[in-house]
């Protein structure tokens, strides 16, 4: 994945998912969505081997269950707790 050409906001992370079959893609991208706020995926040839590339951004600030809990027990002690 290419550096955005923009820093991302604090609490979003760039995700890229490459598979062999597009279907596959999706439905990874799909979970990410269930769990997190998301941009609308894009989607690439992965290359000249075939299969997918999708890229979209997600705001963990912006987190449903279970990537909620996993985040909150993840943090390191110390790390900023803000409510979401």
């Amino acid at each position: 994945m290419q550096q955005p050409t923009e820093a991302l906001p604090e609490g979003h992370a760039a995700v890229r998912i490459v598979a062999a079959d597009p279907d596959v893609a999706r439905r990874v991208a799909e979970v990410l969505r269930r769990c997190f706020a998301a941009t609308e995926q894009r989607s690439y040839p992965a290359g000249a081997g075939g299969g997918t590339r999708l890229e979209l951004v997600v705001d963990t600030t912006r987190a449903a269950e279970p990537a909620r809990s996993w985040l909150e027990t993840s943090r390191s002690p110390g790390e900023d707790r803000r409510s979401k």
